[in-house]
């Protein structure tokens, strides 16, 4: 069909009307991220378990809450594997880590895998990534990587590191500091950073260029914040801001020791529990980074509605995997605890996701394809996925979401499988006999009622989802599960 050429303008600007009514998608992903460090976490908790360094001792994080209150929390979220590189590996493409070519840390994702961000160009959107990448090999810092995968613009994409000052040059982003290549270390002067090099803030404000440039067509921007994952170290003046606390060591310490003979064996697996109290300082600078990132998000959530974007974004707030700061005498992750396995997800989607929502449903971030894929009305073209499209779960009208389904988790090294429902965790190894977690009666994780009768219907319902999901996803450490 001909347009008559003085219908064109008319004709243009009504197709141009329909693709920007195209939901655009944000995702804020920090690294390493004790949920409880979240108010909107610390919210569905009980006392004990929302304050566990302390009555009172906690973060403000009014703006990162704020995507919660308005619109959707899932209160049991996993990383398929509980380290950056896999579960980084399982968010992008919706698969679990073992087929991605990206099991383990610091190896690079296969060619042929699919992103949702090359769905979505495919589709007509921009897409951009900035901030921490960790799919591409040894590359470190690894600017610009030549694999997008899906991101056009990766301009301020860098493979590994845990940097803490940029700046901006001719040819793209710079660190500011010393980095030796050889012995990998990295030097610089946190006393020199300010609102416009600390890491966040660097990043943020690429991220607001890059949505400026691209807010008139849709757009789907990742923005992955190195932080809160160590070095401890954050700009004035959120270095003082959390020092007046006293940061008590939480009651699993003693019970995480190593000579503990109610220890599970593969607790033993990921090194030696070494943290047996709590650094000060360092907690103070955890505390301190997060409420840098949540005022970063908060100056992110006013441009969307200053430009009139807010409605028409969905923003995602997630990590890769926790950080059990001192919990069961650990620091870091790699293991099946809540806090190291567990990880923040919420989403905003004005006028489809209901705001106030609880999701008390075991999810995994290889859902998170599918799942975001299917909000945006994108379903065309999708690769294979191993998540679930569980998007009826946030749009539906029912203010809480309670299930019981029951999704596998696996260490990167292969030493554990687990199979968690929103309140069950089975932990399979070969270094222990299986343990099983009541997360209601036993919040703290210190208790195995695998050998308890009443429960040997549930450690057979989990074991029996366990075994058809592993096989499923060719899961190389099968045998593992003892039936």
């Amino acid at each position: 069909m001909k347009i008559p050429q003085i219908l064109l303008p008319i004709f243009v600007a009504v197709l141009t009307a329909q693709a920007v009514e195209q939901p655009n998608l944000l995702i804020i992903h920090t690294d390493e991220h004790n949920f409880r460090t979240l108010g909107a976490y610390r919210e569905l908790l009980t006392e004990d378990q929302a304050y566990i360094w302390g009555e009172g001792v906690k973060v403000e994080t009014p703006h990162i809450d704020r995507i919660a209150h308005e619109g959707a929390i899932c209160t049991s979220y996993y990383a398929t594997s509980p380290v950056c590189t896999p579960s980084r590996a399982s968010i992008m493409t919706g698969l679990y880590p073992q087929v991605t070519g990206a099991p383990k840390n610091n190896r690079p994702m296969n060619d042929e895998v699919v992103t949702f961000a090359e769905v979505l160009r495919r589709n007509g959107y921009a897409t951009s990534y900035v901030g921490k990448w960790h799919l591409d090999g040894d590359e470190k810092p690894g600017f610009e990587p030549a694999r997008k995968f899906g991101f056009e613009d990766n301009r301020y994409m860098f493979n590994r590191g845990h940097w803490k000052l940029f700046h901006d040059a001719e040819h793209g982003p710079e660190l500011i500091g010393e980095y030796n290549t050889k012995k990998e270390s990295y030097k610089y002067d946190i006393h020199a950073a300010d609102e416009t090099s600390f890491a966040t803030d660097f990043l943020v404000d690429r991220t607001l260029e890059i949505i400026e440039r691209d807010k008139s067509k849709p757009f789907c921007v990742m923005l992955s914040l190195p932080d809160p994952h160590g070095p401890n170290t954050v700009r004035a003046p959120y270095d003082t801001m959390y020092t007046h606390f006293k940061y008590e060591d939480p009651r699993t310490m003693r019970a995480g020791l190593a000579s503990n003979p109610k220890l599970p064996g593969w607790a033993k697996i990921a090194g030696k529990n070494t943290n047996t109290k709590l650094n000060q300082n360092l907690m103070a600078q955890y505390f301190g980074m997060v409420k840098c990132i949540d005022d970063n998000v908060g100056k992110i959530l006013k441009y969307l509605e200053d430009e009139g974007l807010s409605e028409n974004t969905i923003v995602v707030f997630t990590s890769d995997h926790g950080d059990l700061m001192g919990e069961h005498c650990r620091d870091n992750k790699g293991l099946p605890y809540e806090t190291s396995a567990g990880i923040a997800f919420m989403i905003r989607y004005p006028g489809t996701i209901p705001a106030g929502k609880i999701v008390n449903k075991a999810n995994t971030n290889a859902d998170f394809a599918p799942t975001v894929l299917s909000l945006m009305g994108v379903t065309e073209g999708w690769p294979e996925f191993h998540g679930q499209d569980l998007s009826d779960d946030y749009t539906s009208a029912d203010s809480i979401v309670d299930d019981d389904r029951v999704v596998y988790l696996r260490n990167a090294n292969g030493a554990w499988l687990a199979a968690v429902s929103d309140r069950y965790k089975l932990v399979y190894s070969y270094a222990d006999s299986p343990w099983l977690f009541d997360l209601e009666k036993d919040p703290d994780e210190l208790i195995n009622f695998y050998s308890n009768p009443e429960y040997a219907p549930i450690a057979k319902k989990l074991t029996e989802a366990l075994l058809k999901q592993a096989k499923a996803f060719k899961e190389p450490k099968v045998n593992l599960i003892k039936r």
